[in-house]
């Protein structure tokens, strides 16, 4: 066999205990030593050549970057035959660096390799049905262009089918960072199968006159887990849809989005970047979105929502889009224009209709139209969408409760499954309003004919305008069933008369143990 090139240092072997060798033994024996003879450590030095490494890198081998040294190039992972994973990383030590689960931040900088592009086109890209891929302890230098930094699958018609797709990927500890003044387009372009993108660090992706994202998927099938990152974006942090799937019949299946940090820069209010929402999906399946904590959004180049479940057959070539089996729950949603907004089917172009939304557990403070533009709704929702659940929500905002809207030749489009059950919230002036229709029972009528309203506290409302089974105090004695407004502290105190008082037994409002345990290391 061939020499391995001279920055190639084989693992070395180990010694084993003595031990009775029976057949069987000797033959996992030989295998193992197989698999540990054929992995190898390469080293690419700060002035060595990395598309190399990447090329003749086998299954099980290790590609160790220089500490601190930066890499110039448009990067290619290349496919290979064989499962076990190809990894990419710092050479410095793991005790320096955040443990595994561990968040990177910019304080580790100097000990990460940095890779860079010098042009336009991405720092890292996939080759068509490149797999067993997993990159760690790596910054991503941003340099201002309007493009994406990593690309994981083809958004274009070029990945038409799910073999070409590239797969098994993991993306763990990495710094991706825009330019600071200049900003930049994407940071991960997501449109591959199995994805992990944790404990990640991406900020400063910003531009002037066009959208940008943190992660954006619109052509790969998931699974995808994003867990436990920083994500900062001036567009949208993070995004599934956006454009048609080049993939027939394809819809992003399977994801988790946990424990994430999602938010805007406060300082950008007023300035040029182009400013829409926090998390947004206009495409996509079975999606848990759970202990994150979502953060200032404004009124800018969309209304200020903070999120959007908001079905688009985006350029009208994908009539099977939808948003369907969605579960928001136990999430931190606060300093925003509005809360949420749904829209069951694409008002432009033909789509299905989102269904089974549960919005459960979240708490939602700071929705204000005062400070961050807009109407200071929690939740917008039209389009006909079906089987939506809002339950066990602690909301604390500034315009309608809910606002529905949608008509067919004038007649408004009922969306059937509706549940509003044992949330906490003002009324403020409109509650529960429908479009043309008015507040309360014509509303829910009108919009939600065989919906259930129940158990809610509607604060300063009337409760002769719905239905049986709610609360009406006024604002001032809702604010003091907490045991502290004005520090944040939206517990229920002790005194209250919305202990125990749900449908099903439970607290009114949010179960903060629950909450707080979804939230657990993130940064309130």
């Amino acid at each position: 066999m061939a020499s391995r090139p001279r920055q190639v240092q084989r693992v070395r072997r180990t010694r084993a205990a003595a031990m009775v060798v029976t057949p069987a033994i000797g033959a996992l024996l030989v295998a193992v030593w197989a698999i540990r003879l054929s992995a190898a450590v390469i080293s690419v030095p700060a002035d060595g050549n990395l598309q190399a490494a990447l090329d003749q890198a086998r299954p099980g081998d290790t590609i160790l970057l220089k500490a601190g040294a930066t890499y110039t190039g448009n990067f290619v992972l290349p496919a290979k035959n064989g499962d076990r994973p190809i990894l990419i990383r710092t050479s410095a030590f793991d005790r320096r660096l955040p443990v595994e689960g561990g968040r990177i931040d910019p304080t580790f900088a100097s000990l990460m390799p940095k890779l860079k592009s010098p042009n336009s086109q991405p720092i890292l890209r996939t080759a068509p049905g490149a797999s067993h891929w997993r990159i760690m302890l790596v910054e991503f230098v941003g340099n201002g262009s309007n493009n994406d930094m990593i690309v994981l699958g083809d958004g274009s018609s070029a990945q038409r089918t799910i073999e070409s797709m590239p797969t098994d990927l993991v993306l763990d500890r990495l710094l991706v960072r825009g330019d600071a003044e200049k900003g930049q387009k994407r940071g991960i372009s997501l449109n591959s199968g199995s994805t992990s993108i944790r404990n990640s660090y991406i900020a400063n992706i910003k531009s002037v006159g066009q959208e940008s994202q943190a992660i954006a998927g619109w052509n790969g099938s998931g699974p995808y887990l994003i867990e436990n990152n920083f994500l900062e974006a001036a567009g949208v942090n993070i995004l599934f849809g956006g454009a048609d799937p080049s993939i027939p019949e394809l819809i992003p299946t399977d994801i988790t989005i946990r424990r994430n940090h999602i938010t805007k820069n406060p300082e950008w209010q007023g300035s040029n970047w182009t400013v829409k929402n926090l998390l947004e999906l206009k495409l996509g399946r079975r999606v848990l979105i759970e202990g994150n904590l979502i953060e200032y959004c404004w009124t800018a180049a969309q209304p200020g929502y903070a999120v959007l479940f908001t079905v688009r057959n985006q350029d009208g070539r994908a009539p099977w889009s939808t948003i369907e089996d969605v579960v928001l729950r136990n999430n931190l949603v606060r300093h925003s224009a509005g809360g949420i907004n749904i829209l069951g089917t694409d008002s432009n172009a033909p789509s299905a209709t989102a269904s089974k939304i549960a919005i459960t557990n979240n708490l939602f403070h700071d929705i204000n139209h005062r400070e961050w533009g807009g109407n200071g709704a929690f939740l917008l929702i039209g389009g006909k969408a079906t089987n939506v659940t809002v339950d066990h929500n602690t909301v604390l905002h500034s315009g309608n409760l809910v606002t529905a809207y949608g008509d067919t030749r004038g007649t408004p489009d009922p969306m059937p499954g509706f549940r509003f059950t044992n949330n906490l919230a003002q009324h403020n002036a409109n509650g529960v309003f429908g479009n043309a229709i008015g507040v309360g029972n014509q509303a829910i009528a009108a919009y939600f004919p065989d919906g259930l309203v129940r158990a809610n506290v509607l604060a300063g409302g009337q409760s002769s305008r719905y239905p049986a089974g709610n609360f009406f105090p006024s604002v001032t004695q809702f604010m003091t069933d907490f045991v502290d407004a004005n520090k944040g502290d939206f517990r229920l105190s002790p005194r209250s008369a919305y202990r125990r008082a749900g449908t099903d037994g439970g607290d009114l409002g949010v179960n903060h143990d629950q909450l707080n345990r979804a939230l657990e290391a993130q940064d309130r």
